[in-house]
């Protein structure tokens, strides 16, 4: 393991290190909530983050396992393109944003706009997301364990949500979908990689009612 104290050198210099390394297993200490840490990385290695983090931490990831032991600011593990990024606390406003592949997971609760713009990632909060979450969510799944704030997947598109709890409004053409067997089963598979126990009967699904793909004048104030 190599361990890098943030205490005692830069953060450029961190992550510089970490955009060369191939492999291994990092131990990040002191990050005390400084911004873009493990940002850009394109490596299958493993890091370890001790304690909380700026805003986005993760962010563009490919490959890399990142773990933080702590909450984190706006914007962790935006755009991310593969890889993981688990979260041992809670996250601010724009969790998961645009995401392109990847596994998002928050031990805690997420503040608004949790996996906007979602292009093909997934994104699992064990505890309750805020308003306008999965706005225009392109792909991918959100999974939420507890209850979603107002307007939830506001303009979505072709992505799917699953809410365990209470959900306080629906946005703009994202309605309620019947729960299938197939859903059920993907649902499940995803929990378990996410190392979250929960039973997937007691989720609902939303989604697009493809109402706002094309131009309707009876729906003209909704765009």
């Amino acid at each position: 393991m190599t361990t890098f104290d943030l205490a005692q050198a830069p953060l450029r210099e961190l992550n510089q290190r970490l955009h060369n390394a191939p492999q291994g297993h990092w131990s990040i200490l002191h990050p005390d909530g400084r911004h873009c840490i493990a940002a850009g990385v394109d490596a299958p290695i493993d890091i370890e983050i001790e304690g909380h983090v700026g805003y986005y931490c993760g962010g563009m990831n490919k490959q890399a396992r990142i773990s933080i032991n702590g909450s984190a600011g706006p914007g962790v593990a935006e755009n991310m393109m593969s890889g993981t990024v688990r979260v041992k606390g809670n996250v601010s406003h724009c969790a998961g944003a645009s995401g392109h592949g990847g596994l998002l997971i928050v031990e805690g609760d997420a503040s608004a706009r949790c996996g906007i713009s979602m292009k093909g990632s997934d994104i699992v909060v064990v505890g309750s997301i805020g308003h306008l979450s999965a706005f225009m969510a392109q792909s991918g799944r959100l999974v939420v364990c507890d209850d979603a704030g107002d307007f939830l997947g506001d303009s979505i598109y072709e992505a799917v949500i699953y809410v365990g709890g209470s959900v306080s409004s629906l946005g703009a053409d994202c309605v309620e979908k019947k729960m299938t067997a197939q859903h059920l089963q993907s649902l499940a598979e995803l929990l378990s990689a996410s190392g979250v126990k929960a039973d997937p009967g007691r989720f609902r699904r939303y989604g697009s009612a493809r109402k706002l793909y094309n131009f309707n004048i009876d729906h003209a104030s909704d765009y």
